[in-house]
C-alpha cells in the first residue's frame, strides 16, 4: 500500500477559517493576520535555513 499525501494541512485550514470569518465580517482582522498561516511554513523555511548557514560557517572556520 502506498502512503500518498492528501488534503490540507493545519496552515491551510487555518486560513480558510480566517478568511471566511473575515469575509463574513465576524473578524475585523486586517488581512496581514488573515493570511498569517501562509507565512508559518515560509518563515519556518527561512529560520532552517539560516541555522544550517550559520553551523556551516562555524565548521568551516574551525577547519582553518
Amino acid at each position: 500500500m502506498e502512503g500518498k499525501s492528501g488534503g490540507l494541512g493545519f496552515t491551510s485550514v487555518l486560513f480558510i477559517v480566517f478568511l471566511v470569518l473575515k469575509l463574513t465580517h465576524v473578524i475585523a482582522w486586517s488581512w496581514l493576520w488573515v493570511t498569517s498561516p501562509l507565512w508559518i511554513g515560509f518563515a519556518v523555511a527561512i529560520f532552517v535555513i539560516a541555522i544550517v548557514v550559520l553551523v556551516g560557517l562555524v565548521i568551516t572556520r574551525d577547519k582553518k
